[in-house]
């Protein structure tokens, strides 16, 4: 019968594809200790010569430095907070998770965790109280409680149930799977598995216990209820496959990076066997024994038939197995810059064009924005339990950003010269202006269009006393 610490069977379908990112993640030293899961030894390889080969294995880290290029592109500059975040919660944002780690610095390894599994959990929650001795508003604000978040790795979350709630998919069951570590007596210490069960307005722990027959068991081990009528979990996907799953974007470059690694040994191998010649002896009598040696001769009595001669490798496959060592890293390369690319190649109007910028950009550019809502969501959850309204917005400022807004004298010259022409309204031509950070692009086109008029009337009025 399952028991809490069954995995939902969504979560089962995504494991695999999770183990080889952890593989190739953990780099060369885990790649060989997993050994024949991703470097599977020969028919008939004898176990030694295979540990050898195994041993000077390397691997080339193509996917993890990819993971990190993208995730230093939606970090090209720190998040920046909105004027409407309060101060409270800007506060809070400069230790996000009770353990000194500014907002920026926590969102950077959280979009590392999605672009890795496809999807990175984070858990907003409130320190425990004891209602016995906090009793008013005021006793809860003189303990230093605070919201805070905690990150989970998918691998975290091994269960969940859900339901539609005014047209909305609504968790209503969480189960995360956690090591906490208890302080024994002296300096000792031990660390405990334990699941802890989320539902709304309670929080459940449950912990193994020996059986009678000496089975262990899962059992409740304690419980709280909590002030809050939802789960406070925000998700951020970069490859959804379904409500709580998803997929590495990257996975077909990081198979192409296993069969990297795996002809790589191929070639050190072939590479070790061309470099040593095979000593080669014909026309050896049977029994006859020959020893070979700096300090040894040796004699023949027909030099016509017998002798001693060093075979090598005609080098042929080596030449093959470096080409195709290039085209996997070329594959790579073009796997990895998949998330760069737009897949939008319609055509569009100017009009549109202004309107469905944000459309228009690559997965990368996705992934940044469902970021940006990720953090809103979050900051928005710590203004409620603290009794605000609203918890502001934040604008991640990603590579592409600052590329796109660096001035481009060509492009100015193309809206003046359609705005003289009367082939461009203001309102756009503002629009456009504010793109390549000429006007600021974070004012309302409105209002700078009404500032415009307002000047340009003001220049045309004549001076005092002149008709």
């Amino acid at each position: 019968m399952p028991d809490i610490s069954t995995p939902n069977l969504d979560y089962g379908n995504m494991v695999q594809a999770w183990d080889i990112n952890d593989a190739l993640m953990g780099g060369t030293l885990y790649m060989r200790q997993l050994g024949e899961t991703y470097l599977p030894r020969w028919p008939k390889e004898d176990k030694e010569d295979y540990k050898k080969r195994l041993a000077v294995a390397t691997l080339l880290p193509a996917y993890e430095e990819t993971i990190n290029q993208n995730v230093g592109r939606v970090f090209a500059e720190p998040i920046k907070l909105s004027e409407n975040v309060p101060d409270q919660i800007r506060e809070f944002t400069k230790d996000i998770d009770l353990e000194g780690t500014r907002l920026d610095v926590w969102a950077q390894s959280f979009l590392s965790l999605a672009m890795q599994y496809g999807l990175s959990h984070a858990l907003v929650d409130y320190p425990r109280i004891d209602p016995k001795q906090v009793k008013t508003k005021a006793d809860e604000k003189a303990t230093g409680a605070r919201p805070y978040v905690t990150m989970l790795n998918p691998r975290q979350v091994i269960g969940w149930k859900s339901k539609m709630t005014g047209g909305k998919v609504q968790l209503t069951a969480l189960r995360i799977k956690e090591v906490v570590v208890e302080d024994g007596d002296d300096f000792g210490q031990t660390k405990v598995e334990q699941i802890r069960l989320l539902t709304p307005g309670k929080v459940e722990i449950y912990r193994k216990t020996a059986g009678g027959q000496g089975e262990s068991t899962w059992q409740k081990h304690e419980e709280w209820a909590t002030s809050r009528r939802d789960i406070a979990l925000v998700t951020l996907y970069t490859k959804r496959t379904g409500f709580m799953c998803g997929s590495p974007p990257l996975l077909n470059m990081a198979l192409l990076n296993v069969k990297h690694w795996q002809s790589q040994s191929e070639q050190d191998n072939i590479l070790h066997v061309a470099r040593v010649p095979i000593l080669t002896v014909f026309g050896l009598e049977q029994g006859e024994e020959l020893v070979i040696g700096s300090s040894s001769a040796t004699s023949f009595s027909d030099r016509q038939k017998q002798g001693l001669e060093y075979v090598e490798h005609t080098g042929s496959s080596i030449g093959a197995g470096k080409e195709s060592l290039a085209e996997l890293v070329e594959q790579m390369r073009q796997a990895g810059a998949k998330l760069l690319r737009t897949d939008n190649t319609s055509t569009k109007s100017v009009d549109q064009t202004s309107e469905e910028k944000m459309q228009e950009q690559s997965p990368l550019y996705t992934m940044a924005t469902s970021l940006e809502d990720a953090i809103d969501n979050i900051l928005q959850i710590m203004a409620e339990y603290v009794g605000e309204k609203e918890g502001g917005n934040v604008d991640v400022r990603t590579e592409l950003d600052v590329e796109s807004n660096e001035f481009n004298p060509p492009a100015a010259l193309a809206i003046q010269s359609l705005r003289q022409g009367g082939d461009l309204r203001r309102i756009d031509a503002i629009k456009a202006l504010q793109k390549l950070n000429l006007i600021d692009a974070d004012a309302d086109p409105e209002k700078v269009l009404d500032e415009l008029l307002a000047q340009s009337a003001s220049l045309n009025e004549p001076p005092p006393g002149e008709v």
